[in-house]
């Protein structure tokens, strides 16, 4: 039995009274035709995440994602393990897409991520999930592993609102990011949820095979940020609009969080909301056999000390908006 969220802070900074989802002003305007337009044109020499693939999707071709012309849906549920200020009462309305633009060695959803899971869906048929989920009484619509498909789902937004679509929009994301697919989601997105995973480059390199992850995880905060702000809620208690990091504590890594939660306080904002998550567990490379010894400083899961040192960092670094479940 979910019991109903209260609101995190009495702040009034952080209050919305009057809301309404951010596509309907691109819609009322007019402009949502000319950014799916923007939008697929970033699939015909692909740019879509910073892996630039330089593939013409439109015609089908693919590389790293392994996605090609359509976006494949894995699954699309209620759920109710996200974060109370999402899955409230009835749910977060979570569609996962399948595939993914990183390759890390411990994913849990690496039967999603690293495979062609899931059924091709143009924008029509996400746009039937989205109304779907809208109808049974999900609170919003969460996006979970876009980044490869950022037009895409541009693409399904502007087929749903047209058919009524009116809850807030996730996206739900590892923050390796393109800055220019981003901007086009500019005016669709209320909250940005990225998980802020690693700050060294080798780290990204060894753990997610991609070097230059934190500089563009960086980037994209910033710009997501810009665009939403900090995260505010409806007088429900609900997520409304704005950021919400998230950061999966990792065995042996309390100077990674350190450093990103020193970043968060100082570049975008003190009042930044996080969730400090305790889940990792070993899993996919990290968990079989014979790759055991590459990865034995993260073959194990975290000590009850390093999640309290995750926290003790973020307090330090002055952050003091954290996500406390019911």
């Amino acid at each position: 039995m979910f019991v109903r969220p209260s609101p995190p802070t009495p702040d009034a900074r952080f209050l919305v009274e009057d809301y309404e989802p951010a596509y309907l002003a691109l819609y009322r305007s007019g402009a949502l035709p000319r950014r799916v337009d923007a939008a697929l044109a970033e699939l015909r020499d692909c740019c879509a995440c910073p892996r630039n693939c330089h593939v013409n999707r439109l015609q089908d071709k693919a590389r790293v994602c392994h996605t090609g012309r359509y976006a494949r849906v894995a699954s699309a549920f209620a759920h109710f393990g996200e974060e109370d200020c999402l899955r409230g009462w009835h749910g977060s309305g979570t569609i996962f897409f399948a595939a993914c633009n990183l390759r890390c060695v411990f994913c849990q959803n690496w039967d999603i991520s690293q495979g062609t899971a899931g059924e091709e869906c143009d924008a029509a048929q996400i746009a039937e999930h989205m109304l779907a989920l809208q109808e049974q009484g999900c609170h919003n619509i969460n996006f979970v592993t876009p980044e490869h498909v950022a037009p895409q789902v541009i693409e399904a937004i502007a087929a749903a609102v047209p058919r009524g679509l009116r809850l807030p929009i996730v996206y739900n994301t590892s923050a390796y990011d393109a800055l220019a697919s981003l901007r086009l989601l500019d005016g669709l997105i209320d909250i940005y949820m990225p998980d802020f995973k690693f700050w060294h480059r080798d780290s990204a390199r060894r753990l997610a095979k991609a070097k230059d992850y934190a500089e563009h995880a960086r980037a994209a905060v910033v710009e997501m940020h810009r665009q939403v702000g900090s995260l505010r809620f409806g007088p429900d208690g609900l997520a409304r609009r704005g950021v919400l990091v998230r950061h999966l504590v990792m065995p042996g890594q309390e100077d990674e969080a350190s450093a990103i939660f020193t970043w968060l306080a100082r570049t975008v904002s003190p009042d930044t909301y996080l969730n400090i998550m305790a889940q990792y567990r070993p899993q996919f490379q990290v968990g079989k056999q014979d790759l055991k010894h590459r990865y034995r400083a993260i073959d194990r899961r975290p000590h009850p000390q390093e999640l309290t040192a995750a926290y003790t960092a973020a307090r330090a670094a002055g952050l003091w908006r954290f996500d406390e479940r019911c």
